[in-house]
């Protein structure tokens, strides 16, 4: 039970653990403005293409 404490505590004082959580959190906001421009793309695009259609 020792050894368990003194891993947790060891665990908590490196700086592994924030650095992999900024890392999550870089990574996830990436991601929701990569699926915003998609979104934002596939609207414009759908449009044109409705309008080319339109005038076909």
């Amino acid at each position: 039970m020792k050894n368990f404490a003194s891993k947790i505590n060891r665990f908590l004082k490196s700086e592994d653990g924030p650095t992999a959580v900024e890392y999550a959190v870089m990574l996830a906001l990436i991601i929701v403005v990569c699926l915003g421009a998609i979104t934002s793309i596939g609207s414009s695009a759908s449009g044109t293409f409705s309008s080319v259609a339109g005038q076909l």
